[in-house]
């Protein structure tokens, strides 16, 4: 491993150097699409701040009590010294630092890229309650323990109430359903379906679909009922879209 290669900072679950985070995996697939060496520093939830902090990435946002929320994915680059957090940060990063890799965010894309996360957050990220409990559920003790008292303070409830077997967590999937199949029908805007948001080259709004993919699909396990269904949402698309990705699926050098 050389000296100057890049570190991505990742949250770890209890099966050693398994990837789960939506979040981190957008950069992992970004590093891996770009053909940059990567390791991994794995970091439990109570740790991000100060890890963030150690590599001078800034924080992503302020909490409720106005003091700064630091999150991940983050990476930290020897050969320019410079730490960065936020994937789309981090893809920005990439495509300037490292001009001969594949581009995530081509300069023309850069205002689509950044509507791109708004619409995301409401159609997806805003749907994902299925995954609290479960996610939880397979976290080491300290990040388990954050990760239930930060999101019951969000919901204002326990996080097995977010989404209870039955009626509930069925409508939650339907919803979450729904909000996939909007996203379908943009690549096929001009009656030409295609399979990525450029046409054949994936960007960091592929990415970024294909991560919160992953998420479910490492938590809710390859065999489960409720990944086995999102498979065959929108005439089988995902199962294709999560196929091609699989030559990027590489955890780290």
């Amino acid at each position: 491993m050389s000296s100057n290669t890049i570190v991505l900072l990742d949250i770890p679950c209890v099966v050693e150097g398994r990837a789960w985070s939506p979040n981190t995996w957008k950069t992992r697939f970004a590093l891996n699409y770009k053909g940059l060496p990567f390791t991994v520093k794995w970091v439990e939830y109570p740790d991000i701040a100060q890890a963030c902090k150690d590599i001078g990435a800034d924080p992503t946002g302020t909490r409720a009590d106005g003091s700064p929320s630091y999150t991940l994915p983050a990476i930290y680059d020897p050969s320019t010294g410079r730490g960065i957090a936020e994937s789309a940060l981090i893809a920005r990063y990439l495509d300037k630092t490292y001009p001969d890799t594949p581009r995530l965010i081509p300069a023309e894309t850069d205002a689509f890229h950044a509507a791109f996360q708004e619409a995301f957050f409401h159609l997806i990220q805003s749907k994902m309650k299925i995954m609290s409990c479960p996610t939880a559920a397979q976290l080491n003790p300290p990040s388990e323990a954050f990760y239930r008292k930060t999101r019951e303070t969000i919901f204002g409830k326990r996080l097995e109430e977010i989404s209870p077997e039955g009626t509930v967590r069925e409508t939650q999937l339907k919803q979450l359903q729904e909000g996939f199949t909007k996203i379908a029908g943009w690549f096929s805007m001009d009656g030409n379906d295609k399979l990525f948001f450029m046409g054949n080259t994936i960007s960091h709004a592929d990415t970024s679909v294909a991560g919160w993919l992953m998420w479910i699909r490492q938590i809710l396990g390859r065999d489960g009922p409720e990944w086995t269904a999102i498979q065959t949402w929108d005439g089988g698309r995902w199962a294709r879209y999560m196929q091609y990705f699989e030559k990027y699926e590489v955890a780290s050098i």
